[in-house]
């Protein structure tokens, strides 16, 4: 036991707690994956066994992705960010143009050897980072025009704008992302104006000339009007009132076999039909505390950088969790976000894995000495900030 634990000391360090999370949602992942692919299994020829073998190994490398990260000391995510997100904006061109159609949406891109890859995923991390750079950097002339909010309301309306012509959701939510960090941030409010007037603009124009733009008006329509359910919703909800308290048992889901991509976007519906209502709250409260831990690594930082990295990657996490799980429970319209850390496909585990491990490294950033003592970031006290927002 004592070897155990000097391991976990030297290799998992950082926040215990969200390693704990994210080993946790690791687990279901498998449990209910493996339930949820039978009818995949059968429409490819392949057996069940041969996609667990593949969505476990996408999950152990979205944990060593994650361990990897937190190895790293956060502040060299900084430099990266900006050569990431020139590197975003053809990509995601080359999406809307050439994107390869998987699950009826278009929004992935082949790669010789890794397979399909989803460009959206990359420059959302790359925008969060980048903007938490910007703005940490730029706390002293934050109310300069010129200095601060040109370039933000560049990048935030590029990047969302340009993820939206092909997933309009993830746009969504990316770019509330980027409003609570300005509002972190210090930025002053008629500029958070701005930034949703030009949110807004670039949403209209995605939904005019994206691919899913039609989609996804009727699905909103059809949201709000309160009209017949469609197919997905229907037996979502099937799911959830068949489950009961403590549901069916694991592989003994029969919405598995009707519903689209159970394995995917409705894999929430096989947690709660199989695990219940128990197993619905578990999973909700292991989002919840993933937010927790996050925000507390925020306000624990002294470093801007740091604080306003640490709360944007948590709550864009946490907020695609929610509207993943909201959707099956009738809350809101179809979107196709996945269940972070659980649902199957490997870019978004790997990525999810890499800004999990960008927040313990802030976590453990706190904690080494020898990162304090090397700082070299242009921050400033994170409580400062919010004080002085305060006043």
């Amino acid at each position: 036991m004592n070897k155990v634990k000097a391991w976990a000391d030297n290799n998992l360090q950082g926040d215990r707690v969200i390693w704990a999370v994210v080993f946790a949602l690791s687990l279901i992942s498998v449990l209910v994956v493996y339930s949820s692919i039978g009818t995949l299994a059968y429409k490819r020829t392949e057996s069940p066994e041969s996609f667990l073998i593949k969505h476990t190994l996408t999950v152990i490398i979205g944990i060593a992705a994650m361990w990897f990260a937190h190895r790293v000391d956060y502040r060299y995510y900084s430099r990266l960010s900006k050569f990431a997100l020139w590197i975003s904006i053809p990509l995601l061109i080359y999406t809307f143009t050439h994107g390869v159609t998987i699950n009826d949406a278009a929004r992935w891109i082949h790669v010789p050897i890794i397979g399909s890859f989803q460009p959206s995923d990359f420059a959302s991390l790359a925008l969060i980072v980048n903007l938490a750079s910007m703005l940490s950097k730029r706390q002293q002339n934050i109310d300069d025009i010129k200095e601060s909010l040109i370039p933000i309301l560049f990048w935030c309306g590029m990047i969302c704008g340009l993820i939206a012509l092909t997933n309009l959701s993830t746009a969504v939510l990316l770019f509330l992302t980027c409003m609570l960090i300005m509002f972190i941030g210090r930025v002053p409010t008629k500029y958070l104006a701005m930034l949703l007037f030009v949110g807004i603009l670039f949403g209209a124009l995605a939904v005019k000339f994206g691919v899913r733009g039609d989609t996804a008006r009727n699905r909103i329509t059809n949201f709000i009007n309160g009209e017949e359910l469609p197919f997905q919703a229907k037996h979502a909800r099937i799911a959830v009132a068949t489950g009961g308290i403590s549901g069916k048992g694991p592989g003994n889901s029969d919405q598995r076999n009707i519903l689209p991509h159970p394995y995917s976007d409705f894999v929430y519906a096989i947690v709660i039909e199989e695990y219940g209502m128990v197993g619905g709250v578990v999973v909700i409260a292991l989002y919840l505390i993933l937010l927790h831990r996050g925000m507390k690594a925020a306000y624990n930082s002294d470093k801007a950088f740091a604080g306003l990295l640490s709360a944007g990657l948590s709550f864009d996490l946490v907020c695609q969790a929610l509207v993943n799980m909201g959707v099956v429970v009738g809350l809101g319209p179809i979107t196709g976000q996945p269940l972070p850390l659980v649902s199957m496909g490997g870019t978004s585990m790997v990525f999810t894995g890499l800004a999990v491990g960008i927040i313990l490294s802030v976590s453990r950033g706190e904690l080494d000495q020898k990162w304090n003592s090397n700082s070299t970031d242009g921050t400033k006290n994170t409580k400062s900030m919010t004080t002085a927002k305060a006043a």
